[in-house]
């Protein structure tokens, strides 16, 4: 049982939230986005605020679903990805993100919609509506070329900790 759940969640401003049966639309100035309910929860939309209820197993999971949504399309999420590495770089093609990263062909990747892609040499900047969207499309981006744990080249999250090996030493000169 959530105790989050049982707080009301605070409308913004700006954020409209109409209910299609089990499909809550969501509408702000970033953009709209949909959520539908999972059975057995009953959502009540009054006085600027909302109110869930109902299976105590999913009402912690439905209630950060909405609380994320409304944050979303009133201030979209983003994820922050830095590529370190000789010759590592990013460029946008129409809607196409091309990733230079050593290998012998450049990568392309789809973007899907609701998702945007800003690139600003080795830094991308994918940011969108939807939290769950966005990261999976940054975790996608990251898993192209993790950061390796000797020099730390490849693409990681900003503010990420890479834990770093100690290479081969040099063998010690000294005979006994």
């Amino acid at each position: 049982m959530s105790r989050l759940a049982k707080k009301p969640i605070n409308i913004k401003e700006g954020v409209t939230i109409t209910k299609d049966g089990p499909i809550l639309i969501f509408k702000g100035l970033k953009g709209e986005h949909k959520f539908t309910v999972m059975p057995g929860v009953e959502i009540t939309i009054e006085n600027g605020s909302i109110s869930i209820k109902g299976d105590k197993v999913a009402e912690g999971t439905v209630w950060s679903l909405v609380k994320n949504a409304i944050d979303g399309v009133a201030g979209d999420f983003s994820k922050i990805l830095e590529m370190e590495g000789v010759g590592y770089r990013a460029a946008m093609e129409g809607g196409d993100l091309v990733l230079f990263l050593g290998y012998a062909e450049p990568v392309h990747v789809k973007l899907p919609s609701g998702v945007a892609v800003k690139v600003d040499k080795n830094t991308i900047t994918v940011s969108g509506v939807d939290k769950e969207l966005v990261g999976r499309v940054a975790a996608n981006i990251r898993a192209l070329k993790k950061p390796e744990p000797y020099k730390g080249k490849g693409i990681h999250y900003r503010g990420e900790v890479i834990r770093r090996k100690v290479g081969k030493k040099a063998a010690t000169t000294g005979a006994a």
